[in-house]
């Protein structure tokens, strides 16, 4: 690998791990506003936002698959 390919790859991983970090905490954070006790919402506000979080990572997907192939089951660099 040529220096400039070495540089490009440790600059993805960087900023890959970390965004998909932030990304998956993030997740997880939405994930606690089921708590009932502490909030109130409705099926409608549920399929909204699991119906936004699919279209985000459908268009991620399609973005990464016009410029690669393959699938991984696993988030791991």
């Amino acid at each position: 690998m040529s220096d400039l390919t070495s540089e490009k790859r440790e600059k993805f991983v960087k900023l890959a791990e970390g965004r998909t970090r932030t990304a998956l905490d993030s997740i997880r954070k939405i994930g606690n506003l089921s708590n009932t006790r502490a909030y109130e919402y409705d099926e409608q506000d549920v399929r909204k936002i699991i119906k936004a979080l699919k279209e985000a990572t459908n268009d991620l997907e399609r973005k990464f698959s016009s410029s690669t192939s393959g699938d991984a089951e696993t988030f791991k660099l």
